[in-house]
């Protein structure tokens, strides 16, 4: 019994490990998208070309992500903003952007 235990756990535990390695690979298609956006203006389309994709929808759903169009309108939001994935998820950032909604709330 406890051999199917440690064994349940241990796949758990890749499972969630390959879940992070994908959602990694979401992370860098926004990424790369934001660049394209910065270069050549069409950042949110080349997202979600990718994400509406055979390989865009694996990603996705490999990372935990349902792939569906509310999802895909999520990730052209996100990279019309232009904020890189690393400063998005950045501590500063956030608190940044709690202090702004209070303000706002305030005002």
């Amino acid at each position: 019994m406890a051999d199917f235990i440690d064994g349940t756990a241990f796949n758990y535990e890749q499972g969630q490990r390959a879940r992070k390695l994908f959602a990694a690979v979401v992370l860098a298609a926004l990424d790369d998208a934001i660049a394209d956006d910065k270069k050549y203006g069409n950042g949110p389309e080349q997202i979600a070309r990718w994400a509406r994709s055979r390989d865009g929808r694996e990603v996705l759903s490999c990372a935990g992500i349902d792939p569906n169009e509310r999802v895909v309108k999520g990730l052209m939001e996100f990279v019309a903003k232009g904020v890189r994935t690393s400063v998005a998820l950045s501590r500063e950032e956030s608190e940044r952007r709690h202090a702004a909604e209070l303000e706002a709330e305030a005002a």
